[in-house]
Order: structure tokens, then C-alpha cells, then sequence
């Protein structure tokens, strides 16, 4: 447990390097060279040494707060040391961690990008409309997929139209012999607009049902048009459900 005087020292060190404007000019914590901790996160460790060293972490508490900045910070820690400083500054920090880990969604290395989101994804982060439909635009498809669960996940139903607009996103395609494919987060997309049912997504929806070039994601399409209208297709062939799915849009005027 952090006593108060630990607390109230560690915030007063977050308060001075979230009060820059960027992550550039995030304020180097002063620590040691010689910390036996830091030196740890520059190995490369086995499974057991790394369960071990998140261990040691957690038990330095806040102390290890500057630590683990340091780690996150320093391009000659390994990546995965990095990304499990960055969730370890959400599980000792807390909720009052948000800002600075949210900062780390413009470093220019991606594991960081996505560990910043894993992080905020743990801490149940709902309200950061802003921070998530920006990651849906980011240059990793990994990155893009992860801002994507998390708003599936928190049920951020705000960023259903963002997340509808990744449809027209080019880099969530790839070229063939065959033409453009869809990469495997179009699957992901369309089951996200059924789990915040977006309606404004239902009348495309019942149209691409219907159509061959859209098989890979027929059950896709499928799950999320029950979501979105609350009826249950057939339990049969595609071709019942697409007949399903056209009557229902006649019988209300939907197409």
C-alpha cells in the first residue's frame, strides 16, 4: 500500500510532467543509475524473471513509479520490458495515471501506442472519445485493431460513426491477384456497430447481406444486423438468412 506522504511526493512528480504540453517535453524523472530494479527492465528475461520482476515492482509501490517512466521512456529497454512498465504505472497509479499514460499514444514506437491502450482498456476508460478515435486512425493496423476493442469493449457507443467511417480506411485493405481483400479488422468493424448499435449502419448493412462480394463477412453481417434490430436469424444456409434479412427490410420500408 502507498502511504499518504508517498502519495501525495509521487503526484507532485506526475503533476510536474504532465503540466508539459507533449510528449517531447515530458520531464526526465531524477533517479539513480544504480537501482537494481532499473537495471533488471534492461535484460532480456525469461517468462519466470519477467513474473518475477513485475513482482519486485508492485511491491516497491509507488517508489517505483520513476522507474518505470524511465523504462517506458528509454528506447534501450527491451519493448516488452516497456510494455509492462507501462501497465504497471496504470496498476499502481491507478485512475490518476490516465493523462500520462494517454501521452504515450504519440510515441512513435507502436508497442508503446498499444500498451498505452491495453493499459486504459484495464483501467476502464470510457470518456476519452478524442484519444480513441485518433488510435482508429493510426498508422499500425495492430494499433487501430486495439483502439477498436476498446471501444467495443467500454461500449464507447460516441465513436460508432468513427468506427463506421474505418470501412472507407484503405489501409484496412490489402492487394491481391484478386483485387483488394479486406484485412481481418472489416470483421471486426462490422461486429462492433451490432455491439453499440449504430441504426445509421443498419440500412448498408442489410444491403451488403445480400451481396456475394460481401461472404467473408456474412456472419458478421449477420450477428451484427441481430444486434442492431433484436430479431434472431434462422438457424439455417446463407441463403435463408439473406432471404430473412430482405424481407425484414421490405416488410419496414428499410431498402
Amino acid at each position: 500500500m502507498i502511504s499518504c506522504n508517498q502519495l501525495r511526493g509521487l503526484m507532485t512528480a506526475l503533476l510536474l510532467i504532465l503540466s508539459t504540453p507533449s510528449f517531447a517535453n515530458i520531464k526526465k524523472p531524477t533517479l539513480g543509475t544504480k537501482s537494481p530494479l532499473l537495471e533488471s527492465y534492461k535484460k532480456n528475461l525469461s517468462k519466470k524473471e519477467m513474473v518475477s520482476l513485475k513482482q519486485d515492482t508492485i511491491r516497491l509501490g509507488g517508489k517505483a513509479i520513476p522507474i518505470l517512466i524511465k523504462v517506458m521512456k528509454g528506447a534501450k529497454y527491451p519493448d516488452k520490458n516497456r510494455w509492462m512498465a507501462t501497465f504497471l504505472v496504470g496498476k499502481i497509479m491507478g485512475k490518476k495515471s490516465v493523462p500520462f499514460i494517454s501521452k504515450f499514444l504519440e510515441h512513435p514506437n507502436w508497442v508503446l501506442r498499444m500498451a498505452s491502450l491495453k493499459t486504459l482498456l484495464s483501467l476502464k476508460q470510457n470518456k476519452l472519445d478524442k484519444v480513441y478515435a485518433k488510435a482508429l486512425k493510426d498508422k499500425s493496423l495492430i494499433v487501430r485493431s486495439q483502439a477498436l476493442q476498446n471501444i467495443r469493449k467500454l461500449n464507447v457507443v460516441s465513436l460508432a460513426p468513427n468506427v463506421w467511417s474505418m470501412l472507407y480506411d484503405k489501409r484496412n485493405y490489402y492487394s491481391s491477384k484478386k483485387g483488394n481483400k479486406r484485412a481481418h479488422i472489416v470483421k471486426s468493424i462490422i461486429r462492433t456497430m451490432g455491439d453499440l448499435k449504430f441504426k445509421k449502419s443498419l440500412k448498408p448493412m442489410l444491403s451488403m447481406i445480400q451481396k456475394k462480394r460481401y461472404k467473408d463477412i456474412f456472419l458478421d453481417l449477420d450477428y451484427s444486423l441481430e444486434k442492431i434490430t433484436g430479431k434472431k436469424s434462422p438457424d439455417s444456409d446463407q441463403n435463408t438468412k439473406m432471404r430473412f434479412w430482405n424481407k425484414l427490410a421490405i416488410s419496414q420500408k428499410i431498402i
